[in-house]
């Protein structure tokens, strides 16, 4: 299991979906919610609504969240933690073009780092449905 006192403030960042099942709009369809988070502060520093049905980042939200990410500090971080699986190849591709080191890992072993971000986003998202 991974915590942040295992990490200095933007040494790593964790990409993680946010919502346990899709938010529904009226207007737009489904969206998945994916998060930027320094793995230290729990800080989080970018996020993207991204359509179900593509499944996930285009190219440019990719670079969008990785700059908006950046924007904190105007540092990268040395690694980028993902879990195994997760749908982000671009992401991936964009972090490694960076310099940035992907490391993956099992879903379970973010959950001290991610879960507080999932709960409060829960809490705003209740209902599971925008208008």
């Amino acid at each position: 299991m991974l915590h942040p006192n295992q990490f200095q403030v933007m040494e790593a960042w964790v990409a993680f979906q946010l919502n346990p099942v899709p938010i529904q709009t009226d207007l737009d369809g489904a969206f998945n919610a994916f998060a930027l988070m320094d793995a230290a502060s729990c800080f989080l520093l970018s996020s993207a609504f991204i359509a179900t049905g593509q499944g996930e980042m285009m190219d440019a939200e990719a670079r969008h969240v990785l700059e908006e990410a950046w924007s904190h500090k105007q540092a990268w971080p040395q690694k980028l933690i993902i879990s195994v699986g997760h749908h982000a190849s671009r992401l991936v591709a964009e972090s490694s073009k960076l310099g940035i080191d992907v490391i993956e890992v099992p879903e379970d072993a973010l959950q001290p780092l991610i879960q507080e971000a999932r709960d409060s986003f829960a809490a705003h998202f209740a209902a599971g449905r925008l208008h």
